[in-house]
Protein backbone atom coordinates (compact mmCIF):
# COMPACT_ATOMS: atom_id res chain seq x y z
CA UNK A 1 0.00 0.00 0.00
CA UNK A 2 0.99 3.65 -0.28
CA UNK A 3 1.06 3.83 3.50
CA UNK A 4 3.54 0.97 3.93
CA UNK A 5 5.54 2.31 0.98
CA UNK A 6 5.91 5.66 2.72
CA UNK A 7 6.87 4.00 5.99
CA UNK A 8 9.34 1.70 4.27
CA UNK A 9 11.10 4.56 2.53
CA UNK A 10 11.27 6.50 5.80
CA UNK A 11 12.80 3.48 7.54
CA UNK A 12 15.42 3.20 4.81
CA UNK A 13 16.11 6.93 5.19
CA UNK A 14 16.85 6.35 8.88
CA UNK A 15 13.60 7.50 10.51
CA UNK A 16 12.04 5.19 13.13
CA UNK A 17 8.38 4.33 12.57
CA UNK A 18 5.85 3.21 15.18
CA UNK A 19 2.34 2.14 14.12
CA UNK A 20 -0.08 1.18 16.88
CA UNK A 21 -3.84 0.87 17.08
CA UNK A 22 -7.00 -1.17 17.06
CA UNK A 23 -6.59 -4.12 14.69
CA UNK A 24 -3.64 -2.29 13.16
CA UNK A 25 -1.37 -5.17 12.18
CA UNK A 26 -3.97 -6.55 9.77
CA UNK A 27 -5.90 -3.33 9.24
CA UNK A 28 -9.60 -3.01 10.05
CA UNK A 29 -10.47 -3.36 6.38
CA UNK A 30 -7.91 -6.11 5.62
CA UNK A 31 -5.88 -3.52 3.76
CA UNK A 32 -2.50 -3.51 5.50
CA UNK A 33 -1.10 -6.88 6.56
CA UNK A 34 1.73 -5.15 8.39
CA UNK A 35 2.38 -8.46 10.14
CA UNK A 36 1.86 -11.89 8.62
CA UNK A 37 1.05 -14.61 11.17
CA UNK A 38 1.82 -18.29 10.64
CA UNK A 39 -1.41 -20.07 11.56
CA UNK A 40 0.46 -23.19 12.69
CA UNK A 41 3.20 -21.65 14.84
CA UNK A 42 1.46 -18.32 15.62
CA UNK A 43 4.72 -16.54 14.85
CA UNK A 44 4.49 -13.14 13.17
CA UNK A 45 6.70 -11.96 10.32
CA UNK A 46 6.84 -8.19 9.80
CA UNK A 47 8.04 -7.30 6.28
CA UNK A 48 9.07 -3.74 7.18
CA UNK A 49 11.55 -5.10 9.71
CA UNK A 50 13.51 -6.75 6.89
CA UNK A 51 14.24 -4.03 4.32
CA UNK A 52 17.95 -3.22 4.69
CA UNK A 53 20.67 -4.02 7.18
CA UNK A 54 20.95 -0.39 8.30
CA UNK A 55 17.27 0.59 8.36
CA UNK A 56 15.66 2.33 11.33
CA UNK A 57 13.50 0.56 13.91
CA UNK A 58 9.94 -0.38 12.98
CA UNK A 59 7.27 -1.33 15.54
CA UNK A 60 3.70 -2.36 14.83
CA UNK A 61 1.28 -3.42 17.56
CA UNK A 62 -2.42 -3.99 18.15
CA UNK A 63 -3.32 -1.77 21.10
CA UNK A 64 -5.89 -2.51 23.74
CA UNK A 65 -9.38 -1.05 23.30
CA UNK A 66 -8.75 1.85 25.65
CA UNK A 67 -8.38 4.96 23.55
CA UNK A 68 -7.61 7.15 26.56
CA UNK A 69 -4.61 5.03 27.57
CA UNK A 70 -3.38 4.23 24.06
CA UNK A 71 -3.55 7.76 22.64
CA UNK A 72 -1.94 9.13 25.78
CA UNK A 73 0.95 6.69 25.51
CA UNK A 74 1.58 7.41 21.82
CA UNK A 75 1.43 11.14 22.49
CA UNK A 76 4.13 10.73 25.12
CA UNK A 77 6.19 8.49 22.85
CA UNK A 78 6.12 11.12 20.09
CA UNK A 79 7.22 13.83 22.53
CA UNK A 80 10.21 11.74 23.59
CA UNK A 81 11.11 10.64 20.03
CA UNK A 82 10.74 13.68 17.79
CA UNK A 83 12.61 12.07 14.90
CA UNK A 84 10.12 9.19 14.60
CA UNK A 85 6.84 8.77 12.76
CA UNK A 86 4.46 7.79 15.57
CA UNK A 87 0.93 6.79 14.52
CA UNK A 88 -2.10 5.68 16.49
CA UNK A 89 -5.01 4.25 14.54
CA UNK A 90 -8.65 3.92 15.55
CA UNK A 91 -10.66 0.95 14.32
CA UNK A 92 -13.23 3.52 13.19
CA UNK A 93 -12.66 7.25 13.38
CA UNK A 94 -15.27 8.08 15.98
CA UNK A 95 -13.75 5.56 18.41
CA UNK A 96 -11.15 8.21 19.22
CA UNK A 97 -13.75 9.98 21.35
CA UNK A 98 -12.80 7.59 24.17
CA UNK A 99 -9.56 9.56 24.39
CA UNK A 100 -11.15 13.02 24.31
CA UNK A 101 -9.30 14.20 27.41
CA UNK A 102 -5.97 13.48 25.74
CA UNK A 103 -7.14 15.18 22.55
CA UNK A 104 -8.25 18.31 24.40
CA UNK A 105 -5.57 18.66 27.05
CA UNK A 106 -2.48 17.45 25.22
CA UNK A 107 -2.74 17.01 21.46
CA UNK A 108 -4.64 20.23 20.70
CA UNK A 109 -3.21 22.51 23.37
CA UNK A 110 -0.01 21.01 24.78
CA UNK A 111 2.24 23.38 22.87
CA UNK A 112 0.14 26.46 23.67
CA UNK A 113 0.20 25.64 27.40
CA UNK A 114 3.66 24.17 27.94
CA UNK A 115 5.58 24.59 24.66
CA UNK A 116 5.58 20.79 24.55
CA UNK A 117 5.86 19.52 21.01
CA UNK A 118 4.37 16.31 19.71
CA UNK A 119 4.32 14.92 16.18
CA UNK A 120 1.81 12.16 16.89
CA UNK A 121 -0.34 11.15 13.91
CA UNK A 122 -3.94 10.03 14.45
CA UNK A 123 -5.27 7.75 11.71
CA UNK A 124 -9.06 7.90 11.86
CA UNK A 125 -11.09 5.93 9.27
CA UNK A 126 -13.82 8.20 7.95
CA UNK A 127 -16.46 8.00 5.25
CA UNK A 128 -20.22 7.82 4.75
CA UNK A 129 -21.04 4.43 3.27
CA UNK A 130 -24.22 3.40 5.06
CA UNK A 131 -22.47 1.68 7.97
CA UNK A 132 -24.47 3.59 10.59
CA UNK A 133 -23.85 6.44 13.03
CA UNK A 134 -21.04 4.74 14.97
CA UNK A 135 -18.93 3.68 11.99
CA UNK A 136 -19.11 6.65 9.61
CA UNK A 137 -17.61 9.83 11.00
CA UNK A 138 -14.21 10.65 12.51
CA UNK A 139 -15.88 13.83 13.80
CA UNK A 140 -13.66 16.10 11.75
CA UNK A 141 -15.61 19.09 13.02
CA UNK A 142 -14.39 18.53 16.58
CA UNK A 143 -10.74 18.58 15.59
CA UNK A 144 -11.24 21.64 13.40
CA UNK A 145 -12.91 23.44 16.30
CA UNK A 146 -9.66 23.04 18.26
CA UNK A 147 -7.46 24.33 15.44
CA UNK A 148 -5.69 27.67 15.86
CA UNK A 149 -2.19 29.12 15.50
CA UNK A 150 -1.03 26.15 13.39
CA UNK A 151 -1.27 23.92 16.47
CA UNK A 152 -1.98 20.81 14.40
CA UNK A 153 -2.91 19.72 10.91
CA UNK A 154 -6.18 18.09 9.83
CA UNK A 155 -5.96 16.27 6.50
CA UNK A 156 -8.08 14.00 4.34
CA UNK A 157 -6.07 12.57 1.41
CA UNK A 158 -8.07 11.38 -1.58
CA UNK A 159 -5.35 9.46 -3.44
CA UNK A 160 -2.68 6.95 -2.38
CA UNK A 161 0.12 9.23 -3.58
CA UNK A 162 -1.28 12.14 -1.59
CA UNK A 163 -1.26 10.03 1.58
CA UNK A 164 2.27 8.81 0.77
CA UNK A 165 3.68 12.31 0.42
CA UNK A 166 1.78 13.58 3.48
CA UNK A 167 3.38 11.02 5.81
CA UNK A 168 6.84 11.59 4.36
CA UNK A 169 6.59 15.37 4.59
CA UNK A 170 5.37 15.17 8.16
CA UNK A 171 8.57 13.41 9.18
CA UNK A 172 11.09 15.08 6.92
CA UNK A 173 9.94 18.69 7.29
CA UNK A 174 9.47 17.99 11.00
CA UNK A 175 7.23 20.81 12.18
CA UNK A 176 6.67 18.32 15.01
CA UNK A 177 3.01 19.11 15.44
CA UNK A 178 0.14 16.61 15.67
CA UNK A 179 -1.55 15.51 12.45
CA UNK A 180 -5.11 14.18 12.29
CA UNK A 181 -5.71 12.16 9.13
CA UNK A 182 -9.19 11.06 8.05
CA UNK A 183 -8.21 7.78 6.41
CA UNK A 184 -10.22 5.83 3.81
CA UNK A 185 -12.56 2.88 4.14
CA UNK A 186 -14.42 2.02 0.90
CA UNK A 187 -12.00 4.29 -0.96
CA UNK A 188 -9.33 1.63 -0.33
CA UNK A 189 -10.99 -0.46 -3.05
CA UNK A 190 -12.29 2.32 -5.27
CA UNK A 191 -10.78 1.85 -8.73
CA UNK A 192 -10.90 5.61 -9.31
CA UNK A 193 -8.83 6.38 -6.22
CA UNK A 194 -5.51 5.15 -7.57
CA UNK A 195 -2.07 6.62 -8.23
CA UNK A 196 0.53 5.82 -10.87
CA UNK A 197 4.11 4.84 -9.89
CA UNK A 198 5.46 8.16 -11.14
CA UNK A 199 3.29 9.98 -8.61
CA UNK A 200 5.26 8.29 -5.82
CA UNK A 201 8.74 8.63 -7.29
CA UNK A 202 8.27 12.32 -8.06
CA UNK A 203 6.09 15.16 -6.83
CA UNK A 204 5.38 16.34 -3.32
CA UNK A 205 2.60 16.82 -0.80
CA UNK A 206 -0.06 19.18 -2.16
CA UNK A 207 -2.73 20.58 0.19
CA UNK A 208 -5.09 21.19 -2.74
CA UNK A 209 -5.55 18.95 -5.78
CA UNK A 210 -6.91 20.29 -9.04
CA UNK A 211 -9.07 18.42 -11.51
CA UNK A 212 -6.84 16.49 -13.95
CA UNK A 213 -9.83 15.65 -16.17
CA UNK A 214 -10.36 19.28 -17.19
CA UNK A 215 -8.44 19.90 -20.42
CA UNK A 216 -10.31 23.05 -21.46
CA UNK A 217 -10.79 25.29 -18.39
CA UNK A 218 -12.69 27.91 -20.41
CA UNK A 219 -15.61 25.48 -20.81
CA UNK A 220 -16.10 25.02 -17.06
CA UNK A 221 -19.31 26.55 -15.71
CA UNK A 222 -19.27 25.37 -12.11
CA UNK A 223 -16.65 24.45 -9.50
CA UNK A 224 -17.19 21.94 -6.70
CA UNK A 225 -14.79 21.94 -3.76
CA UNK A 226 -14.76 18.91 -1.50
CA UNK A 227 -12.52 16.72 0.65
CA UNK A 228 -11.98 12.97 0.83
CA UNK A 229 -14.10 10.12 -0.47
CA UNK A 230 -16.93 12.26 -1.82
CA UNK A 231 -14.54 13.44 -4.54
CA UNK A 232 -14.91 10.09 -6.30
CA UNK A 233 -18.66 9.92 -5.74
CA UNK A 234 -18.95 13.29 -7.45
CA UNK A 235 -16.69 12.20 -10.32
CA UNK A 236 -18.91 9.17 -10.99
CA UNK A 237 -22.12 11.19 -10.74
CA UNK A 238 -20.69 13.93 -12.96
CA UNK A 239 -20.00 11.38 -15.68
CA UNK A 240 -23.49 9.92 -15.41
CA UNK A 241 -24.98 13.38 -15.83
CA UNK A 242 -22.74 14.21 -18.81
CA UNK A 243 -21.08 17.17 -17.08
CA UNK A 244 -17.43 16.13 -17.22
CA UNK A 245 -16.29 19.16 -19.21
CA UNK A 246 -18.60 21.65 -17.46
CA UNK A 247 -17.93 20.97 -13.77
CA UNK A 248 -14.48 21.05 -12.17
CA UNK A 249 -13.95 19.17 -8.90
CA UNK A 250 -11.21 20.52 -6.61
CA UNK A 251 -10.12 18.70 -3.49
CA UNK A 252 -8.92 20.05 -0.14
CA UNK A 253 -6.41 17.44 1.00
CA UNK A 254 -5.63 19.62 4.03
CA UNK A 255 -8.41 21.35 5.95
CA UNK A 256 -6.08 23.04 8.45
CA UNK A 257 -3.79 24.94 8.29
CA UNK A 258 -5.89 26.75 5.72
CA UNK A 259 -4.78 26.24 2.14
CA UNK A 260 -6.09 29.54 0.80
CA UNK A 261 -3.03 30.30 -1.36
CA UNK A 262 -3.10 26.87 -2.97
CA UNK A 263 -6.83 26.99 -3.63
CA UNK A 264 -6.58 30.49 -5.09
CA UNK A 265 -3.95 29.19 -7.52
CA UNK A 266 -6.30 26.43 -8.69
CA UNK A 267 -9.26 28.80 -9.00
CA UNK A 268 -7.15 31.07 -11.20
CA UNK A 269 -7.55 28.49 -13.98
CA UNK A 270 -11.28 29.31 -14.09
CA UNK A 271 -11.65 33.12 -13.93
CA UNK A 272 -15.05 32.96 -15.66
CA UNK A 273 -16.70 30.77 -13.01
CA UNK A 274 -18.92 32.45 -10.41
CA UNK A 275 -20.81 29.35 -9.25
CA UNK A 276 -18.58 27.78 -6.58
CA UNK A 277 -19.91 25.13 -4.20
CA UNK A 278 -18.69 23.24 -1.16
CA UNK A 279 -19.85 19.60 -1.05
CA UNK A 280 -19.55 17.26 1.93
CA UNK A 281 -20.96 13.90 2.99
CA UNK A 282 -21.67 15.00 6.54
CA UNK A 283 -24.74 16.83 7.85
CA UNK A 284 -24.36 20.59 7.58
CA UNK A 285 -23.77 20.99 11.34
CA UNK A 286 -20.94 18.44 11.18
CA UNK A 287 -17.91 17.89 8.97
CA UNK A 288 -15.73 20.80 7.76
CA UNK A 289 -18.38 23.26 6.56
CA UNK A 290 -19.05 25.36 9.65
CA UNK A 291 -15.30 25.76 10.28
CA UNK A 292 -14.64 26.64 6.65
CA UNK A 293 -17.49 29.14 6.61
CA UNK A 294 -16.10 30.87 9.69
CA UNK A 295 -12.40 30.82 8.81
CA UNK A 296 -11.70 29.71 5.25
CA UNK A 297 -14.19 31.95 3.45
CA UNK A 298 -12.74 35.15 5.01
CA UNK A 299 -9.20 33.91 4.30
CA UNK A 300 -10.11 33.31 0.66
CA UNK A 301 -11.75 36.73 0.41
CA UNK A 302 -8.51 38.32 1.62
CA UNK A 303 -6.40 36.11 -0.64
CA UNK A 304 -8.43 36.87 -3.77
CA UNK A 305 -8.96 40.55 -3.02
CA UNK A 306 -12.70 40.16 -3.58
CA UNK A 307 -15.63 38.52 -1.88
CA UNK A 308 -15.38 34.74 -2.03
CA UNK A 309 -18.88 33.36 -2.43
CA UNK A 310 -19.39 29.63 -1.95
CA UNK A 311 -22.59 27.67 -1.35
CA UNK A 312 -22.72 24.53 0.81
CA UNK A 313 -24.27 21.24 -0.22
CA UNK A 314 -24.56 18.76 2.63
CA UNK A 315 -26.96 16.42 4.36
CA UNK A 316 -29.57 18.15 6.56
CA UNK A 317 -28.64 19.11 10.10
CA UNK A 318 -28.65 16.04 12.39
CA UNK A 319 -28.00 14.99 15.97
CA UNK A 320 -26.41 11.65 15.04
CA UNK A 321 -23.47 11.34 12.67
CA UNK A 322 -25.54 9.46 10.10
CA UNK A 323 -28.69 7.47 9.54
CA UNK A 324 -28.80 3.87 10.70
CA UNK A 325 -30.58 2.72 7.55
CA UNK A 326 -28.56 1.69 4.50
CA UNK A 327 -31.55 2.39 2.24
CA UNK A 328 -32.01 5.90 3.65
CA UNK A 329 -28.27 6.50 3.28
CA UNK A 330 -28.38 5.66 -0.42
CA UNK A 331 -31.36 7.94 -0.98
CA UNK A 332 -29.65 10.81 0.87
CA UNK A 333 -26.43 10.29 -1.06
CA UNK A 334 -28.07 10.30 -4.48
CA UNK A 335 -30.07 13.41 -3.62
CA UNK A 336 -26.94 15.20 -2.38
CA UNK A 337 -24.79 14.34 -5.39
CA UNK A 338 -27.44 15.29 -7.94
CA UNK A 339 -28.19 18.58 -6.20
CA UNK A 340 -24.50 19.48 -5.94
CA UNK A 341 -23.96 18.95 -9.67
CA UNK A 342 -27.22 20.40 -11.00
CA UNK A 343 -28.07 23.92 -12.13
CA UNK A 344 -29.72 26.25 -9.65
Amino acid sequence: TAELLSMGTLLMDGYPVRLVGQDTRRGTFSQRFGAIVDRETNEAWVPLKHLTADQAQFDIYDSLLSEYAAIGFEYGYSVATPEALVCWEAQYGDFSNGGQIILDEFIASGFAKWKQKSGVVLLLPHGYEGAGPDHSSARIERFLQMCADDNMAVCQPSTPASYFHLLRQHVQVNWHRPVVIATPKSMLRNKLAVSQPAEFTSGKWRPVLGDPSITEPAKVERILICSGKIRWDLVQQREQMGLTSKVAILTLERLFPLANRELAAELARYPQVKDIRWVQDEPSNQGPWEFLQLHFVPAMTEQLGREFIIRPFARPIAAAASTGSSAVHKTEEEKLLVAALSDG
